[in-house]
């Protein structure tokens, strides 16, 4: 298993509207998102900072998606 990276939180937000998630609101820098089966999850998103990698697995667990699918969706989508 490959380490997960730090990532911004616009291309978290991009994943998760990939997948099926669609923004349920916004409270301060916080939004919110949800998917028609139930998961939701929230993605801080506060202007010039990216989400830690603890932070990115909370997400992933969240959503309930295994870290290494989203490896998979992020070596095909962003290219370093």
């Amino acid at each position: 298993m490959s380490r997960l990276s730090v990532v911004s939180p616009g291309l978290i937000i991009k994943f998760l509207n990939e997948i099926g998630f669609k923004k349920s609101r916004q409270h301060g820098s916080h939004i919110f998102f949800r998917h028609i089966d139930g998961r939701t999850t929230t993605i801080p998103f506060h202007k010039g900072e990216d989400l830690s990698r603890g932070l990115t697995n909370k997400i992933l667990h969240d959503i309930d998606i295994s870290r290494d699918e989203f490896l998979i969706w992020l070596a095909q989508h962003h290219k370093s």
